[in-house]
């Protein structure tokens, strides 16, 4: 019988470190290997069972494998699936995200967020005549070079950069404030040479880091002030933390946008959204490059039509944001070391040995090994959360009450056995 231990060893042997994103080696002493999933739960190869909270790294808000997704999937494979042509499909999810996305006019499709946040600079970059952006330390906005300065779940290290390979003439043209420290981006954005200002408005790649009261407000009063355009990364709270992202909570709303997972329903996607005099700067109306051949694939569009169809009908987000708060609220009476959860809709994550997280430097300060402790002890029975400190944990529309009960009951088990 294949296993995951043969898996891993086959695997060394054709990719770098054995895997094809590094998140994916932080489970020890190997991966294990996911042979399907259905609803809240994932098989490996063996057969274990295993209660998923990482649901894709946050894509698969309905659960795994929806039977609304996978039938328009296979009405689309009938039909095709790529045709370097435009489709009635592309139309369709262009305005249904335009419909949510309060800031959102025009929509230019891609293939993933990295892409979607790499083009959402290139075009601040256009349309200001400006060369540097102002990005926030731990903030994470995919894998390209101008945002690989200091971005949280990516390192290792607090470093500039974070990977090596970037040059340094890139590096000069990145300044990095602190989440939550207006007075930093004022100080950055009067000399008034920064294109644009990107943002996780919730962070979800050093954990969950929420904004203070005036932060988001302050950042698009600062930015209209210098005529720099406000970037919100939305990749991870666009349809999640509410079907208008996270500024339709806030109640803020940026220049641009850009989005990712959830809006191709688990399949690969990206999108830079925004207003229709920005975006038009996009080729052919515009000279700001852009293309794909893979950019508005019918596959993708077809999944996440189908996914923004079921989050309309709103039962998705009243189980989802149900179950991360109770498991968030008996975590509260459980967990007796010091510690604190940041919570908000369906995303969560725990930090130990902390008493506040407002940024990146306050998780560096969290005691990663007994989050990987717990890691451990909950797949070993049976729950999977992230296998990093700096991830989320994600419920969705599949986390009912007894996957939940499930849950807590194997979370009690663990925590009386760590603590």
């Amino acid at each position: 019988m294949t296993n995951s231990e043969e898996l891993w060893k086959e695997a060394n042997k054709l990719f770098a470190g054995g895997v094809n994103s590094p998140v994916r080696a932080a489970v020890k002493p190997f991966p294990f290997f996911v042979e399907r999933g259905k609803g809240a739960i994932i098989y490996t190869v063996e057969g274990k069972r295993l209660i998923d909270y990482v649901l894709g790294y946050g894509p698969l808000i309905l659960g795994h494998s929806p039977d609304s997704v996978k039938e328009k999937l296979i009405k689309q494979l009938d039909k095709g699936w790529l045709f370097g042509t435009p489709s009635e499909l592309e139309i369709e999810l262009a305005r249904k995200i335009t419909s949510h996305i309060p800031s959102a006019q025009k929509v230019r499709f891609v293939n993933s967020g990295t892409e979607a946040t790499m083009n959402a600079i290139r075009l601040a970059r256009g349309y200001t005549k400006r060369s540097k952006i102002l990005k926030f330390n731990g903030n994470y906005h995919g894998s390209h070079d101008y945002v690989l300065i200091e971005a949280g779940s990516a390192a290792t290290e607090y470093s500039i950069p974070t990977s090596d390979g970037i040059p340094v003439e890139i590096i000069k043209t990145v300044e990095v404030c602190e989440f939550n420290d207006l007075d930093c981006v004022n100080s950055k954005l009067k000399k008034e040479d920064v294109a644009g200002v990107i943002v996780e408005p919730i962070m979800g790649n050093s954990g969950v880091i929420l904004p203070e009261k005036e932060f988001l407000k302050g950042l698009r009063e600062l930015t209209r002030t210098y005529n720099s355009l406000l970037i919100f990364d939305e990749v991870i709270t666009g349809f999640r933390v509410s079907i208008g992202g996270a500024q339709t909570l806030y109640q803020i709303y940026p220049d641009i946008t850009t989005l990712g997972k959830i809006i191709g329903g688990g399949l690969p996607i990206g999108a830079i959204a925004g207003k229709a005099d920005i975006i038009d700067n996009f080729t052919p109306s515009g000279k700001v490059f852009n293309a794909g051949t893979f950019n508005a694939n019918p596959l993708s569009m077809a999944a996440g039509i189908a996914t923004i169809e079921e989050l309309e009908k709103g039962y998705p987000y009243n189980i989802a944001n149900k179950a991360a708060k109770a498991i968030v609220e008996e975590l509260e009476n459980i967990i007796k070391v010091k510690h604190t959860i940041n919570h908000i809709s369906s995303m969560f994550q725990i930090f130990f040995g902390v008493d506040n997280i407002k940024n990146y430097s306050d998780v560096k300060k969290a005691n990663r090994e007994y989050y990987m402790r717990l890691h451990e002890l909950l797949l070993r029975e049976g729950v999977f959360i992230p296998p990093s400190q700096y991830e989320t944990i994600f419920t969705s529309a599949s986390h009912d009450n007894d996957i939940v009960n499930e849950t807590l009951y194997k979370f009690k088990k663990v925590i009386s056995e760590l603590m």
